[in-house]
């Protein structure tokens, strides 16, 4: 007998589990299967097969739920490496690399024994129960529970099957997608039977179908059923009539969700590179097989995505593809605009914003080989791409490519690393300001350091912007209160008169970031989370950010009752209106997820904005991200203070990241370019290093910082999370999980393991639930944690990008 180990898809288990295989099953590694896991039958991911088990007593595999493996070796090594490396359940891991509409539940069913049996002896609540299965032929549990609520529902369910009244049983839920498939008409018959039954048709007065034969004998290819009967005007009957006959099939054809069909992609040729281009991709074709990752460090506008597509020409040319990472869905358009009119139609797209089944038959296309690069945020990593040998990741230092949100808490550039490691693949990471750990490793010769030091502009050479930084303490002491500079509002109206377009970048949404009583001081706050509300004026509502909590606006204090409600704070709303009132004849367009919740949203903002249907663009983060818009000639930063004092130690180099990256929007075209900075605290390292557009002097001081309190990349940090609705339960389980780190420090020797914490999370109540967290920092934490049984309620977060 054959054993297999599986990842089972319940929740928590970072190990696998042994399961006999039956005789008349044929089980390869990689494949899905159904397996019996408590009461239930789950799904599950074959990992391994042996000839022993790991346990004595063994069930065995249910049945198979595909055929063919849906993973690779590589695949379930890499999924492994994920679950091993950042402490998550394997099957987590492997959920990654699934199709996408994979995981099903198997749905459990009621039904009468006898439909006609006596109902008296039985409580209102059963017969309501019996009534609803009569009624329904066949009830699911959900319906039930629905019914008459979760609770009542199992226990009135098992005291009904106990009684023989109902009988239970399982069936698989649908399939969320499936293929897309048209029928077509072909002929079944030569040509010269064909000519000989129009003839006998038409003798027979069947015009119709002599007309559709006729039709059909004159295509090259088949033809739908829909498009044959528009323009023949026929009947599904004279259809019919001819399949009877054997004289045409009718056939499904599969049709692909083509995501990019909606773009206008012209073909292009690579363009000559300059000389700053060619001393790299020279210094990258020598070091190809030598040097698996390379690190990009290209200023804002130097031509960084033409190494990209001129390496994976390369690739393509050795029967290799690739794939290209950007950190946001919005960069997509631009991105495969950039690759598709370079390699069309060998491009896949592949993300969430996606419809279901866009995401099914990409995945299918890219699985069958159809392309030869594969674009999209982190998910498209996992993209089942054959004969892999790129890896691009453009603006690598964005914290997007870490998933926060779920298990498991990877972060794609390391992933991706690992991954080229496993398939001897390249990696190429990019970035105008790369991440500190980054450009560490390419220091100590981890990663081959690149530069393109020089922009490049239509005209040739292009100088970076001028960066000017007003002092808005000085502004407030002439008496300028305003949201805008006086130099900003002048040089915005300057770039206006120039018919010229212009950037404003501001890290907040909505009008104001908080309400307050003046009388009382009373502040409206979220009941669920331990955050402030945010006014949005255009909604006329009070919103939390985080739980999507919302209340109308009120103009009267519940504390006090008085009407004195101040509105404080500024978002991109407020922006918006204020410029509007001082510039009224401005083209405005706003930018953030506000704006952004309908498909295609990006794409359209894009659009216009390029097209020139709007002067200025006010935005978020989403607007630092890479856009190339080569009207912009100014880019003016509200404030530069937003994250630059959150208890963070990485929010120099978030603030750092952010200006440069809003300061290298501007001047990307024919003229040239101007950036002003509004700031309180413009002596600051990190404000003064972005003005200057010097990242080494910036990364030379945060290094420094980071070696002296030992921050990373010095050591490595694991973020534990906590949460329950009650916050004194909250607080002891933290305080037990810490004095059982401490503990296992102890025993082991480790001098270099501490504990910061246990302390309530910077958000401290999140959606009804209390956060308490601990950070553990240390050279190797996972070795300590990874021995450690941690209860259902905490998140593992290792190498977190930030610890607020």
């Amino acid at each position: 007998m054959k054993y297999a180990e599986v990842a089972v898809n319940s929740p928590g288990s970072r190990s696998t589990f042994c399961y006999s295989i039956p005789a008349q099953l044929s089980i390869v590694v990689g494949q899905a299967v159904w397996v019996p896991f408590g009461s239930r039958i789950i799904q599950g991911i074959v990992i391994e097969l042996s000839d022993q088990p790991s346990v004595e007593a063994t069930k065995e595999i249910a049945d198979v739920i595909a055929t063919d493996p849906l993973l690779s070796l590589v695949q379930i090594k890499l999924a492994q490496w994920i679950s091993d490396y950042y402490l998550s359940p394997l099957f987590d891991a492997v959920a990654l690399m699934l199709p996408p509409g994979f995981e099903r539940k198997l749905v459990t069913y009621f039904q009468l024994v006898d439909p006609e049996g006596d109902l008296s002896s039985l409580t209102q609540e059963q017969r309501q129960v019996m009534h609803l299965i009569k009624g329904k032929g066949k009830a699911s549990l959900w319906q039930v529970e629905k019914a008459i609520g979760i609770k009542k529902a199992k226990q009135i369910t098992n005291n009904l099957l106990h009684r023989r009244l109902i009988a239970k049983s399982q069936e698989l839920e649908k399939a969320k997608i499936k293929p897309k498939t048209f029928p077509y008409l072909e002929l079944a018959g030569g040509k010269d039977r064909v000519k000989t039954e129009i003839s006998l048709l038409n003798e027979a007065r069947a015009y119709k179908q002599a007309e559709l034969l006729e039709f059909l004998s004159q295509q090259t290819q088949p033809v739908l059923v829909n498009e044959v009967r528009r323009r023949l005007n026929c009947s599904l009957n004279t259809i019919k009539a001819l399949e009877r006959q054997n004289l045409l099939s009718i056939n499904l054809l599969r049709v692909r969700r083509d995501p990019l069909s909606r773009l206008n992609l012209t073909a292009s040729w690579p363009p000559v590179l300059t000389p700053s281009q060619r001393a790299v991709w020279k210094s990258i074709e020598d070091t190809w097989s030598k040097s698996p990752v390379f690190l990009l460090f290209g200023v804002t506008g130097s031509g960084k995505t033409e190494i990209y597509l001129q390496a994976l020409a390369k690739v393509i040319a050795e029967g290799k593809r690739g794939i290209c990472l950007v950190p946001e869905i919005a960069l997509t358009a631009q991105t495969v605009e950039r690759f598709a009119n370079r390699f069309p139609g060998r491009v896949a797209l592949l993300h969430s914003g996606l419809s279901l089944g866009e995401q099914f038959d990409e995945w299918q296309w890219i699985k069958e080989g159809n392309c030869d690069v594969v674009i999209g945020p982190r998910s498209a990593l996992f993209a089942p791409q054959p004969d892999l040998g790129l890896i691009i990741i453009d603006e690598e230092h964005e914290w997007t490519y870490k998933q926060e949100d779920k298990s498991p808490r990877y972060h794609a550039r390391d992933v991706a690393v690992k991954l080229a490691e496993l398939i001897n693949a390249v990696v190429i990471l990019g970035s105008a300001t790369p991440d500190v750990d980054s450009f560490y490793r390419a220091q100590r010769s981890e990663y081959q350091l690149l530069e393109l030091k020089e922009r490049i502009a239509p005209h040739g050479y292009s100088p970076l912007p001028e960066v000017n930084i007003v002092d808005e303490r000085e502004e407030l002491k002439a008496g300028n209160a305003s949201l805008f500079s006086r130099p900003l509002l002048a040089a915005v109206e300057e770039s206006l008169a120039r018919d010229e377009q212009v950037i404003l970048f501001l890290n907040r949404r909505g009008t104001a970031t908080f309400v307050r009583c003046g009388n009382c001081g009373f502040v409206f706050r979220c009941p669920r989370c331990s955050i402030a509300l945010t006014y949005h004026s255009v909604e006329e509502k009070l919103t939390c950010h985080r739980c999507h909590y919302a209340i109308p606006v009120s103009q009267t204090c519940p504390q006090c009752f008085r009407h004195r409600i101040r509105f404080l704070g500024i978002g991109t709303q407020k922006v918006e209106e204020e410029l509007k009132r001082l510039i009224p004849q401005a083209r405005l367009l706003r930018w953030d997820r506000d704006v952004t919740t309908k498909r295609h949203a990006h794409e359209e903002l894009l659009s216009s904005f390029r097209d020139h249907k709007a002067d200025v663009v006010i935005g978020t983060q989403i607007i630092a991200k890479g856009l190339d818009f080569p009207r912009v000639t100014l880019a003016g930063i509200i404030s530069a203070d937003m994250g630059l004092n959150l208890p963070d130690f990485r929010a120099g180099e978030r603030t750092f990241q952010l200006l440069c990256q809003v300061a290298g929007r501007a001047g990307r075209g024919l003229r040239a370019g101007k950036v002003i900075i509004q700031t309180y605290t413009p002596e600051n390292y990190a404000i003064q290093a972005a003005a200057k557009h010097d990242y080494v002097s910036f990364y030379n001081q945060e290094i420094d910082y980071r070696r002296q309190y030992s921050y990373p990349p010095f050591s490595r940090f694991i973020r534990l999370v906590y949460t329950h609705t009650n916050n004194e339960l909250c607080r002891r389980e933290a305080e037990r999980i810490s004095h059982i780190i401490l503990g296992e420090k102890e025993s082991k020797g480790m001098a270099d393991l501490s504990l910061i914490g246990p302390a309530p999370a910077f958000t401290s109540r999140l959606r009804g639930r209390y956060r308490w967290q601990l950070i553990l920092r240390g050279h190797d934490p996972v070795q300590t944690l990874s021995k450690i049984t941690l209860p259902q309620g905490w998140t593992v977060d290792v190498d977190p990008v930030g610890i607020v």
